[in-house]
C-alpha cells in the first residue's frame, strides 16, 4: 500500500500530513455513531483544506476507480459516512473557516468543516441567528448537516436544514466545480440544484461551501415542562397546541426511559416517575408569557398532572441541557443493560403528521412488548418526529433480531399513519429498503436516474440512500 500510485498522487497533491494510513486512524474512520450498519476498512483518509484540492482528490481517485467516501464529524445516525474497504475517505475537517458573515445580507460563507455551534456564536456575537441545532451541534460540521440534512430542537418553528441553505459549491465526480444557488434574498434562476444537492448525502458530490441564510436573533425564550402520566396524552397535547394556532420554538418529548436514563447519567431532579415529559418554549416577544400560558393550559387539558415553568434563563438551560443529554444518557443505559461493552443502540427516525403522534406512541409501546426489546422515546414532538431508541445486546444474535425486527414494525408504522421514513438523520445504509418502499418504484428511478447523470461510474459514497 505504502507504493500505491494513488497514495504517492495525493501525497504530491496534499503534502503527507493531510494524507492518512495508519491503521489506527483508518479504523477510527470507518464508521459515523449509528449502530449495527456495515463498514469496510478505507484505503486511506485525506483533509483536503481547500476546493481545488477536494478536485484533486476526485480526479485522482477516478482514474484509479476508487471509490470515494466523503465525511465530516461523523456524528451521523444512519450509516451514511461509514466507509467501504479500499475506498478514499475524504475528510472535510479542515476545511473549517467561516469565510464571510454579512448582516445587511443576512447570510454566511462557510467551509463545510465548521462545527455548527462555531457557526450559531459567531452569528450571534453580530446580532443574527442560525436556527438548525441538531443534537450534536457542538461537534457536527455544516457540511454534515447539509448533506444529511439535519433537524434539531428548534425545528418545529424554523424548519430543517433546506431551509437555510441559499448556495453550495460542490464538487462533482469529474472533477468539475458546480456553484449552485444565490446570496440574494429572492431567486428562481433555473433548476433548484441545491435542494438537489441537500440531503444527498455525498452521493451526488462532495460540497466544498455552503451559503447559508441568517435571521435576527430572537427574544430570550421562556420555558416550561410539563408531566405526564401517558404518552398518548403527551402526543395529543402535541396536537391539541398546532390545532389552536400556537407557534412553540420548542417543543421536545422525553419518555419515562429516557427520563430515568438522563437522572442515572447525570441527577437534574427529574421526575423519573412520569410516563412522558413535554419540554416547550416559545420566543414570540412581549407575547411570550400569554403564549406559554395558553400552552400549559393546553397540556393540562390534556391531562398532564404537573406543568413547571422556568423561572430563569439558567433553570431554562439546564431543562433544555437534559433534552441534549439523551443520546449520550441512553448510551450508557444501553451499557450498563448489557455490560462488557456489549449494549447497542438501534436509534430510529420516524415523522409522522402532528395528528397521529399519540397513535405513533402508543405502536411504539406495542412493538416494545411484542418483540420484548427495551425501546425508549425521546423526538420533536412539535413536528411528529420521533427517535425511538431500541436497545440491543450486540452478543447476542436473537437481542440484534428483535431490535431490526423492532425497527422494521416501527417504520411500517410510520409509513402506514401517512409519515415519512426519516424526518432528519437521512437514509444512509440503515433505511435503504425503506426509502425504496416510501417512495415507489417510479420513485426509485428518478432517483438512480440522477445519480447515474452525475456519477456515471458510481464511486461516491457507494450502497448509500439506494
Amino acid at each position: 500500500m505504502a507504493g500505491s500510485p494513488l497514495l504517492a498522487e495525493l501525497r504530491a497533491l496534499l503534502g503527507d500530513a493531510a494524507v492518512l494510513t495508519d491503521p489506527d486512524l483508518l479504523r477510527m474512520h470507518e464508521r459515523d455513531e449509528a449502530d449495527l450498519c456495515a463498514s469496510g476498512t478505507p484505503l486511506v483518509v485525506v483533509r483536503p483544506r481547500d476546493t481545488a484540492q477536494v478536485a484533486g482528490v476526485v480526479r485522482a481517485a477516478a482514474r484509479h476507480g476508487v471509490p470515494v467516501v466523503p465525511q465530516g464529524a461523523r456524528t451521523g445516525l444512519a450509516g451514511a459516512a461509514n466507509a467501504v474497504d479500499g475506498a478514499v475517505v475524504l475528510s472535510t475537517v479542515a476545511m473549517d473557516r467561516i469565510l464571510e458573515i454579512d448582516p445587511v445580507g443576512r447570510i454566511a460563507v462557510v467551509q463545510p468543516g465548521v462545527v455548527n455551534a462555531a457557526l450559531a456564536g459567531a452569528v450571534r456575537r453580530e446580532g443574527l441567528y442560525y436556527p438548525p441545532d441538531p443534537g450534536s451541534w457542538e461537534s457536527s460540521t455544516i457540511g454534515g448537516n447539509v448533506a444529511t440534512n439535519a433537524g434539531g430542537m428548534c425545528c418545529v418553528k424554523y424548519g430543517v436544514t433546506t431551509e437555510y441553505v441559499l448556495g453550495l459549491e460542490v464538487v462533482l465526480a469529474s472533477g468539475e466545480v458546480l456553484r449552485t444557488g444565490r446570496r440574494t434574498a429572492k431567486g428562481v434562476a433555473g433548476y433548484d440544484l441545491t435542494r438537489l444537492f441537500v440531503g444527498s448525502e455525498g452521493t451526488l458530490g462532495v460540497i466544498t461551501e455552503v451559503t447559508v441564510a441568517l435571521r435576527p436573533a430572537p427574544e430570550e425564550s421562556l420555558t416550561l415542562v410539563a408531566v405526564f402520566d401517558s404518552t398518548a396524552d403527551a402526543g395529543t397535547a402535541v396536537a391539541q397546541i398546532a390545532a389552536k394556532g400556537l407557534t412553540p420554538s420548542l417543543l421536545e418529548l422525553l419518555d419515562r426511559t429516557h427520563l430515568r436514563a438522563i437522572e442515572a447519567y447525570q441527577p437534574m431532579g427529574l421526575r423519573t416517575d412520569a410516563q412522558a415529559l413535554l419540554l416547550a418554549a416559545v420566543d414570540t416577544g412581549s407575547r411570550a408569557a400569554e403564549d406559554l400560558a395558553r400552552i400549559a393550559e393546553v397540556c393540562e387539558y390534556a391531562g398532564a398532572d404537573e406543568v413547571y415553568a422556568a423561572t430563569d434563563a439558567v433553570e431554562a438551560a439546564a431543562l433544555l441541557q437534559a433534552r441534549r443529554l439523551a443520546h449520550p444518557a441512553m448510551e450508557k443505559f444501553a451499557a450498563d443493560a448489557y455490560p462488557g461493552g456489549n449494549g447497542g443502540l438501534v436509534i430510529d427516525d420516524v415523522a409522522v403528521p402532528r395528528g397521529a403522534l399519540a397513535e405513533l406512541l402508543d405502536g411504539v409501546a406495542r412493538i416494545a412488548e411484542e418483540c420484548a426489546v427495551p425501546i425508549g422515546v425521546v423526538g420533536h414532538a412539535g413536528d411528529g418526529n420521533l427517535h425511538p431508541n431500541i436497545v440491543v445486546d450486540r452478543a447476542d444474535p436473537a437481542s440484534v433480531e428483535r431490535g431490526r425486527r423492532a425497527f422494521d414494525e416501527i417504520m411500517r408504522l410510520g409509513l402506514e399513519l401517512g409519515g415519512t421514513c426519516t424526518g432528519e438523520h437521512g437514509v444512509g445504509l440503515l433505511k435503504r429498503d425503506w426509502l425504496a418502499q416510501e417512495i415507489g418504484p417510479v420513485g426509485v428511478r428518478v432517483h438512480q436516474a440522477i445519480r447515474a447523470a452525475l456519477d456515471p461510474a458510481g464511486l461516491f459514497n457507494p450502497g448509500k440512500v439506494l
